[in-house]
């Protein structure tokens, strides 16, 4: 399988460090499967800091979701309340329950496949942070759309499987 990470830089070694925390499946090196879903990305983070858009290529095994070696989580590609929820305790920087199988904060998941949190349901995860809307308000809101996707690699050896191609550009 191919994923796509776009990016203002090509990608040369994956650094953890480089990886911001607070993200939809906590702090790791975020990939997708849709080529376009990358460029954007890329073009998004240029516009963000400068230099070019660049979309770094890797190759993956089709079933490093079912690796035995590897602990992953996997959420259906449209909103549920149990990946809405494993969204807001991954963003929220009070969120302390780390052993929570609802989160990701302690890497416990090498790899996470989910939807991505787009604008709309981004604003309705804070609504229901901030708590001005309850759960089933949220459940309400998350209704069935086409959904980009995001692959989440958190540890090393997630990475490990990880082979690198090259550049759209090469």
């Amino acid at each position: 399988m191919i994923l796509y990470h776009g990016s203002n830089v090509e990608i040369s070694d994956i650094d953890f460090d480089k990886c911001k925390p607070y993200k939809d499946f906590g702090k790791g090196f975020y990939l997708t499967s849709l080529k376009h879903q990358a460029v954007r990305m890329a073009e998004n983070k240029a516009a963000l800091f400068g230099g070019e858009p660049v979309v770094t290529v890797y190759e993956v095994d089709n079933d490093i979701m079912s690796k035995e070696e590897l602990n992953t989580r996997s959420f259906p590609m449209n909103p549920t309340i149990e990946w809405a929820r494993f969204i807001v305790n991954n963003r929220n920087r009070k969120f302390d329950d780390s052993a929570s199988e609802e989160c990701n904060i302690d890497a416990k998941y090498d790899v996470v496949l989910g939807p991505v949190a787009d604008d709309a349901i981004a604003a309705t995860i804070r609504r229901y942070m901030g708590e001005k809307l309850d759960e089933e308000g949220l459940q309400k809101k998350l209704t069935y759309k086409e959904l980009s996707n995001q692959y989440s690699f958190h540890t090393s050896k997630a990475v490990s499987y990880l082979r690198k191609v090259g550049t759209l550009n090469e």
